[in-house]
């Protein structure tokens, strides 16, 4: 079983060895918190470092190794989770393997299958590989506060590397800081204590990339990345948003599989967002050609679908009937609720892994690369961005309106809401996309889709919860329960459902400004 320990943590180059930098660090005893430093015994870290051959997992900012010494032997998954934050996924040494690696270690010959799968989005089936061997000599101070608590650690590390290559080894000292309970002050108070010592900043964030620099593209800095603004190219914008879009389903994908809180949500966002300014642009990334890859991303957010809906849901019901006075509720109606959605997210859950699983997902995750590398460009694409996305922008807006507009007289008012929803979502996501080339106006439209869309959404939502309280109600009568609370709760959604009709008028009517199109 995988155990998750949120690493914060800093590297630094010491002016004169890493040890003598301890020695600075002694002196934060009474300031800071500290009210201790405890040395620890000295130890010798060996660890293996895989990934593919062309380093996709090192390339995202991920480290995966197998590493012997220390108190948390075993292996070790990094992911990012921010600045100078990672998230450590550990499993024993003796976790079941299953992905053979190309070159394995004498101890190991394997990856382990959930480590693996984790990847999956980056390897893509690639063999993941020894690509370099680190031992690690390391003195630790331990900053303790009044109780003998564990604050932070400072590591003072002497760093062999050897790549599997077969090229020369490299050598280093570094200065490793991490926190264990103190807070992000502690962490500038050490820094601002290893700088007066002559230390400083790593350039890189782990050990694996600097023992592996000669093979890692140099990283462009944010001088080196013009800002997008309305002078750019139509596509660097269009292309720039659809490139965060890629880069957050990949974050996301393996925070689904671990069913992390609102992950699965997210993922779907990003595929929705990508789907979205492919189609609003389409007048700059070519439509035709990027009509097959908008169907897989549909698909993708459809998969993802049923385990949203159901978080969705049952945050709502639970939500609606905590609001209830007690003696209004008869029977097992929260357990009821409970059991209906533990069964239905545990299904859907088991959907969405399954297509992240397919083939399907990974052809799309090549598709996806592909037109990043190669964008179907048509002539508009090379236009300034102000100029060629203000009239999709605008189009997006005046379709929003047209949809809210349809809503009185529709037949079926509620599928006309829910359609109007869609086109509030489509309305935002290409605003946002043309935040950097239209500025304000684009920014207004943003938000008044977004507000739009979530006011729609809980109307959508109103519409669902009623249809389940009509099956949970069913099945109440049928074991022989008291329905009156499910039939009150459909009620109350029912109100929830006609005062937010009731309130679009206005709210079409008010938009004066806020869109690009007015």
């Amino acid at each position: 079983m995988a155990t998750v320990v949120r690493e914060i943590e800093r590297k630094y180059d010491p002016a004169a060895g890493a040890t003598a930098a301890l020695d600075a660090v002694q002196a934060l005893i009474g300031t800071a918190g500290i009210a201790a430093v405890s040395q620890q015994d000295d130890q010798l870290l060996d660890a293996v470092y895989y990934d593919t051959a062309d380093l996709r997992l090192i390339g995202a900012g991920i480290t995966l190794r197998r590493r012997t010494g220390g108190e948390d032997a075993g292996w070790h998954l990094k992911l990012p989770a921010g600045a100078d934050t990672r998230d450590e996924i550990r499993l024993p040494l003796g976790a079941p393997s299953g992905v053979r690696a190309a070159t394995p270690p004498a101890r190991a010959d394997a990856v382990p299958k959930e480590l693996a799968a984790l990847v999956r989005a980056y390897t893509r089936g690639t063999a993941l590989a020894q690509v370099v061997r680190i031992q690690t000599s390391r003195r630790v101070l331990r900053l303790l506060d009044g109780a003998g608590q564990a604050l932070a650690e400072v590591a003072a590390d002497r760093v062999s590397a050897q790549p599997a290559d077969g090229s020369a080894a490299v050598s280093w000292d570094e200065i490793e800081t991490e926190l264990v309970t103190g807070g992000p002050a502690l962490l500038k108070a050490i820094e601002a204590q290893l700088r007066r010592a002559g230390a400083r900043r790593a350039a890189t964030a782990t050990k694996l990339q600097r023992a592996l620099a000669g093979r890692l593209p140099a990283a462009r800095t944010a001088r080196e990345t013009p800002p997008l603004t309305r002078k750019s190219a139509a596509s660097e914008v269009v292309l720039g948003y659809v490139r965060d879009q890629v880069a957050a389903i990949w974050r996301y994908d393996p925070l689904v599989r671990r069913d992390e809180p609102d992950a699965v949500h997210q993922m779907r966002v990003a595929t929705r967002r990508a789907r979205s300014a492919l189609q609003a642009f389409g007048t700059i990334i070519d439509r035709d050609a990027t009509r097959p890859l908008c169907a897989e991303l549909k698909w993708l957010a459809a998969a993802l679908g049923p385990a949203r809906d159901g978080e969705v849901m049952l945050a709502r019901l639970t939500a609606d009937l905590a609001a209830i006075p007690p003696a209004l509720v008869a029977g097992p109606v929260q357990a009821r609720i409970l059991a209906h959605f533990t069964a239905e997210l545990a299904q859907a859950w088991q959907t969405a892994l399954a297509a992240l699983d397919g083939q399907r997902y990974l052809r799309l995750l090549d598709d996806l690369d592909a037109l990043l590398s190669d964008p179907p460009l048509t002539p508009r694409a090379a236009r300034t961005a102000g100029k060629a996305l203000a009239k999709p922008v605008r189009r997006a807006a005046r379709q929003l309106q047209n949809a809210l507009a349809a809503v009185p007289g529709a037949e079926d008012r509620d599928a006309a809401i829910h359609e109007a929803r869609k086109t509030a979502k489509r309305a935002r996501y290409a605003a946002e996309a043309a935040v950097p080339a239209l500025g304000r106006t684009a920014s207004r439209q943003a938000a008044y889709a977004k507000e739009l869309q979530q006011l729609l959404g809980d109307h959508h939502d109103s519409v669902v919860a009623r249809a389940v309280l009509l099956e949970l109600a069913g099945k109440a009568r049928a074991a022989g329960e008291d329905t009156f609370t499910y039939g009150l709760m459909h009620q109350r959604q029912a109100c929830q459902a006609a005062t937010i009709e009731q309130a679009l008028p206005r709210l079409a009517a008010a938009r004066g400004d806020r869109t690009t199109g007015h």
